[in-house]
């Protein structure tokens, strides 16, 4: 069974297929045309007041897990995937889970008990100070660290709830916004506050665990270039750390999941601020951007979950994982940069995927759809494997400039302007890049749009025959001349 839509929901399905397994699919009427659900063996609708609230509904999910006769669910990412409490229902429905245990993500899952776990266990971590530790001096403990802070709900994710700050003026209001942005998202207002890193790099390191205490890693991506605190382009591998760094970087991360006993694919985040990195968090899920890791090192993770879900160690070591060439992931949303990455919406008129080799794109829309604001506006992800990063990122901009979807509005034009940026190119990003470069968000064409729509409109037969039109009061007036 696959809990989730769009274009996981279709890539775990081709990973069921190459493996002989059948698959099952929920989906609400909304995706009821999807590309996912036609592929599906079996699709069982379900409902709810919203459709988001139909993919959060549990209990509908595992009943209809259980209708399908389903030995096993994957969450996909998002939705229910980082619900202990879902994981923990489904094992005792007597359906396996292909992720985490439980445990797993409620230790990890929660940023507060993340981080004191991570430290506890000797591994670096940004001075904070944490709400539930003495909640009467959390605003006074905060306001030590020094300036600049980051407030972030304990819950949290997506970048939703995160204020930075500084001027310690404006503390106790971000505390206040942080707090009902995490009760209204999450469901819980706790928070924490850390040094904020200026124009830090985010790097992440995949893992993989079984059940017999195995952990190994997949590498680096680095995640800097982002918009709101999200990420829009993930790459791998970073061009910021050195062999010697990267090793490090990578031993952490296997550490930290191997201290919390960690089952299934996993990431370990951290903050890079040049010399020293910082535990970030761990998001206990497959991640968007796992397919770059799966371009360089040829390894399908998601059949390694269902591997270790069905009980199966790892099936290699350390020194068996190679990374080879680099490859980039640009996420195509619909949105509008230019007017601060508003989501847009309209029906797919005309869509068209270039060809090219190392072009990977995982897509989970197809022509006639109609896209709404009811779900994350990501459409597909274009995945470029080349030889050299400066390859995969001009290879990268190409694809965008071809590719074709009429009928919503996208950042693909925008896309294709960072990948080829002279500052991207040179590897010169942080997590304030976009920040700093707000030309990039504005189409180089936006100064001609009136003159483009002047020309349009003369080439419309009403508007043309309106404008060489005689009037009547002149018409009346016959060859008469002054």
């Amino acid at each position: 069974m696959i809990a989730n839509r769009g274009e996981i929901a279709l890539r775990i399905i081709k990973t069921l297929r190459k493996l002989g397994l059948r698959s099952a699919i929920v989906y609400h009427d909304v995706d009821s045309g999807t590309p996912a659900v036609s592929m599906a063996d079996t699709a069982i609708a379900i409902d709810g007041c919203s459709p988001l609230a139909a993919y959060l509904d549990a209990e509908q999910i595992i009943a209809s897990a259980g209708r399908a006769n389903a030995g096993a669910l994957h969450p996909g990412y998002g939705f229910l995937s980082e619900s202990s409490e879902f994981a923990r229902a489904v094992s005792s429905a007597g359906i396996a889970f292909i992720g985490p245990t439980s445990e797993n993500i409620a230790l990890m899952g929660d940023k507060v008990h993340a981080r004191r776990f991570v430290q506890r266990n000797g591994f670096p971590v940004a001075p904070s100070a944490i709400e539930d530790d003495d909640p009467e001096t959390f605003t006074s403990r905060a306001r030590a660290l020094g300036l600049p802070l980051l407030v972030k709900p304990s819950a949290g994710g997506g970048g939703k709830g995160m204020r930075i700050v500084r001027n310690m003026d404006t503390l106790d209001d971000a505390i206040a916004q942080a707090r009902r942005e995490g009760l209204r998202y999450f469901g819980d207002g706790r928070l924490y506050v850390e040094r904020y890193v200026e124009r830090p790099r985010h790097i992440e390191v995949q893992v993989l665990g079984d059940s017999f205490g195995n952990v190994v890693h997949f590498f680096e991506r680095e995640c800097s270039v982002q918009r709101r605190f999200q990420k829009i382009i993930e790459e791998t591998p970073s061009p910021a750390l050195s062999p010697q760094l990267r090793k490090r970087v990578c031993d952490t991360a296997v550490g930290i999941a191997r201290s919390a006993n960690y089952r299934s694919a996993g990431t370990v985040e951290f903050i890079f601020d040049g010399n020293e990195f910082y535990f970030l968090e761990m998001n206990t899920r497959l991640q968007v951007e796992h397919p770059v890791t799966e371009m360089v090192t040829g390894v399908d993770l998601v059949a390694e979950q269902i591997r270790i879900a069905a009980g199966h160690s790892l099936a290699f070591s350390q020194a068996d994982i190679v990374s080879r060439g680099h490859a980039i992931e640009s996420r195509l949303y619909a949105e509008a940069p230019e007017r601060g990455y508003a989501p847009t919406t309209g029906k797919i008129l005309v869509l068209k995927y270039p060809q090219s080799e190392g072009l990977r794109i995982d897509s989970g829309i197809v022509q006639g759809q109609q896209i709404t604001t009811a779900f994350d506006p990501m459409l597909a992800k274009i995945v470029v494997h080349s030889t050299t990063r400066r390859a995969a990122a001009l290879s990268s901009e190409r694809v965008l400039r071809e590719l074709v979807l009429l009928g919503c509005e996208t950042n693909a034009d925008f896309l294709a302007r960072v990948l080829a940026d002279e500052t991207f190119l040179s590897g010169q990003i942080h997590t304030g890049y976009l920040d700093e470069n707000p030309h990039l968000a504005v189409s180089q064409s936006a100064s001609d749009l009136p003159a483009v729509l002047a020309a349009a409109a003369l080439l419309t037969r009403s508007v043309r025959d309106s404008a060489d039109a005689v009037p009547l009061l002149h018409a009346e007036l016959g060859k008469w001349r002054n």
